[in-house]
């Protein structure tokens, strides 16, 4: 089993875990031990499915203005934790890769592996709700026949997707390629370097 299928198999399974209840406030349970990369896969994209509702949510033109604010600090935090994260999943393949001798005419990829990866578990979200929608039975025949239409490049793009982060894995563990990680530096949540912040 690749890298990917493993990774989407588990980000089908979070998927599907936070749709039982379908709330924002329910409490993760990752069935993976702390220290497995599965474990890291199924909070990425748990992580990705709530913010996905709180996306959803913070729409509704009859939202309470306080609640609005509320619920922005929290989609602050969760995009936090998903850089947190994704760097997480970066070091992981940093540290699998430790070993392999980079070859002289070596390459770099305009992304790392964990941001390919994070595309991957919001391409599931994507494919999920387009297959939601297929399936209304309170929609007409021409929106079902729209989001059929989307969900088959969705589908398009997961295998494209997948096989590129599977050969660029390939080709950073054969030495071909190799993976440098630049932490991110968002300056907005930093009190020292966002002027609306170090100003008061």
């Amino acid at each position: 089993m690749t890298f990917t299928q493993t990774a989407i198999r588990i980000f089908n399974q979070a998927i599907a875990d936070y749709h039982v209840k379908d709330n924002v406030d329910t409490p993760i349970n990752n069935p993976y031990g702390r220290d497995e990369i599965e474990n890291r896969l199924y909070l990425k994209c748990w992580i990705d499915t709530v913010q996905w509702h709180y996306e959803d949510i913070i729409r509704d033109p009859h939202i309470d203005p306080m609640e609005a604010v509320s619920l922005k600090r929290r989609i602050d935090q969760s995009n936090q934790d998903r850089t947190d994260l994704v760097e997480q999943i970066d070091s992981y393949f940093r540290q699998l890769y430790s070993d392999v001798h980079v070859s002289e005419d070596a390459t770099i990829n305009t992304e790392s592996p964990a941001w390919a990866v994070d595309r991957l578990s919001i391409l599931q979200l994507k494919i999920y709700h387009m297959q939601e929608q297929v399936n209304r039975t309170d929609a007409s025949e021409e929106h079902k026949a729209k989001c059929q239409a989307k969900l088959d490049v969705l589908l398009e793009q997961n295998i494209d997707l997948s096989t590129a982060i599977d050969q660029l894995l390939a080709d950073i563990q054969a030495g071909r390629k190799y993976m440098k990680v630049y932490r991110q530096m968002k300056m907005y949540n930093d009190p020292s370097t966002n002027p609306v912040l170090y100003k008061k």
